[in-house]
């Protein structure tokens, strides 16, 4: 086996296997791994595989891996580092639904206090890639009113306004709509410059 894919592996297995919380969690574990740590991605690439990951069905963290998989090393580097992300999951609930009852563990005041003491540190895991990558997607005091009327507005419960998939959906359209408006801007001076 290449030694990149062993690589591959190595990182996405520890990155599954270390990480409690779900896809959101692991964004600042991976971002770390294969940015900082690797470089097999810059920073503005990794938030448009972030973005291609959240939107395509399946698990964010499963997702991830394999678009950094596929851009080092194609269909195998895809494939290793999946398996380098799911086999740490499916061990430890292999093992915990042979072993363990749910009654087992809700009565075990150790296991309890153990997830008690996780949680917090979940919710910073999710949080701190937000205002870390909110720089790197140039989200300034311009920008910022939308992440914030989007968020308040899925939390309001609404029927179809509280939809993520709605805000998804528009926010690919506006992106292109914005991308046509600045083309066709640039169109337009390049003609002025030309006359």
């Amino acid at each position: 086996m290449n030694n990149i894919l062993i690589q591959l592996f190595i990182v996405f297995f520890k990155i599954g296997a270390f990480t409690f919380g779900g896809g959101w969690a692991m964004i600042s574990i991976i971002e770390k791994e294969i940015v900082d740590k690797k470089h097999w991605v810059t920073k503005e690439e990794f938030l448009d595989l972030l973005a291609v990951a959240q939107s395509i069905p399946g698990i964010l963290a499963v997702n991830m891996a394999v678009a950094v998989g596929d851009k080092i090393r194609g269909r195998r580097g895809a494939v290793i580092s999946a398996l380098g992300t799911i086999i740490p999951s499916f061990a430890m609930i292999l093992f915990i639904a042979i072993f363990l009852t749910p009654d087992m563990i809700k009565s075990n005041e150790t296991l309890n206090n153990i997830f008690r003491g996780i949680r917090p540190a979940v919710v910073a895991l999710i949080i701190a890639p937000v205002f870390k990558n909110a720089k790197v997607a140039k989200i300034g005091w311009k920008t910022v009113a939308i992440p914030i009327v989007v968020a308040l507005l899925i939390w309001s419960k609404l029927p179809i306004i509280s939809n993520p998939i709605v805000f998804i959906i528009l926010g690919g359209l506006g992106g292109y709509l914005w991308l046509r408006h600045q083309h066709s801007r640039i169109i337009q001076r390049k003609e002025v410059s030309e006359q």
